[in-house]
């Protein structure tokens, strides 16, 4: 059995063509993605113990927050993130807040995110269209029939628009090079359309370039708001990967915010965040790639 034998079956490509062909256990495994299934799990648990692995999964949104807010050093840039165990609580932030936004806690691309916000004794949900309740008890039983919300996290609403109105984030894409170190690939935003609540690609969103925007926005401050956010993405890393003890990260995608005061908020951290919607970075990308791998496997060896 290729268990026993420490061999796998793959595929080459030659002569025009891909012909199978029975290969020894390779010396890293880059891991593109979770387990699709069970099988596929106890196969990765398998291999984990014989060869190393790029990177591991970070967890869902909600388990992401509490590790970074336990760990201090980042907590004043979370946003307050509450786990809807029943209505009650999203009825008292949307009393307290006014404003709030609910995601899917393994949600990813913007799907399912959804405001709601009061106006005087009116409510709008918007996300799912355009729905306006004149009572509350009519929002949460829309909310209780069409949401699954033990599924959901609430944030208060953090607005970070251009001054068009268009929305929009950061991503800060970051890898391991071949020295086992954090480095920035991209920096860039992602620019939602008018009217939309987020600037994910997969919700018709846009990029842009990371200093054209800030001369534009900021025009006083953008060196030093540059150099902040170009900070933040290593340090944070480097915060970040410390948290899963022992753990390694090969790339991270980390979306944050920057208020009408300049604040920087950390939006979400993406553990596979795929390649940069930016252009002529991806050779980049695969070079980083290919030399942390090979970093990994130099580190198996020397044990």
């Amino acid at each position: 059995m290729w268990v026993e034998e420490k061999t796998i079956l793959g595929k080459v490509y030659e002569n025009g063509e891909w012909v199978e062909k029975t290969f020894p256990f390779p010396d890293v495994i880059y891991n593109a993605s979770a387990p699709p299934d069970r099988e596929a799990e106890e196969m990765y648990d398998f291999l984990y113990d014989f060869i190393p692995f790029t990177s591991h999964s970070i967890g869902n949104k909600l388990s992401v927050y509490n590790r970074i807010k336990k760990g201090g050093e980042f907590e004043k840039y979370l946003i307050p993130t509450f786990e809807l165990t029943n209505s009650d609580i999203l009825s008292d932030l949307i009393r307290k807040y006014r404003k709030v936004l609910l995601k899917p806690k393994s949600g990813h691309q913007g799907k399912g995110v959804i405001t709601i916000e009061k106006r005087k004794k009116m409510y709008r949900i918007i996300g799912t269209g355009k729905i306006i309740f004149d009572r509350k008890r009519n929002l949460m039983k829309w909310l209780s029939d069409n949401i699954p919300l033990d599924e959901y996290i609430a944030q208060p609403f953090i607005s970070c628009k251009l001054k068009s109105g268009h929305v929009y984030d950061l991503r800060l894409h970051v890898q391991k090079n071949g020295e086992g170190e954090w480095v920035i690939t991209s920096i860039f935003p992602r620019i939602g359309p008018l009217g939309s609540i987020t600037s994910n690609m997969g919700s018709g969103g846009y990029t842009g370039y990371l200093d054209d925007l800030l001369k534009t926005e900021f025009p006083d401050s953008w060196r030093e708001i540059q150099a902040e956010v170009e900070r933040f993405a290593i340090d944070f890393s480097n915060h970040f990967e410390s948290l899963y003890h022992g753990e390694l990260f090969d790339e991270l995608g980390i979306d944050v915010g920057i208020d009408e005061n300049q604040k920087l908020w950390l939006f979400e951290v993406n553990w596979r965040p795929g390649s940069p919607s930016i252009f002529n970075v991806e050779l980049d990308v695969a070079r980083n790639t290919i030399l942390y791998a090979k970093y990994l496997a130099q580190l198996k060896q020397d044990k």
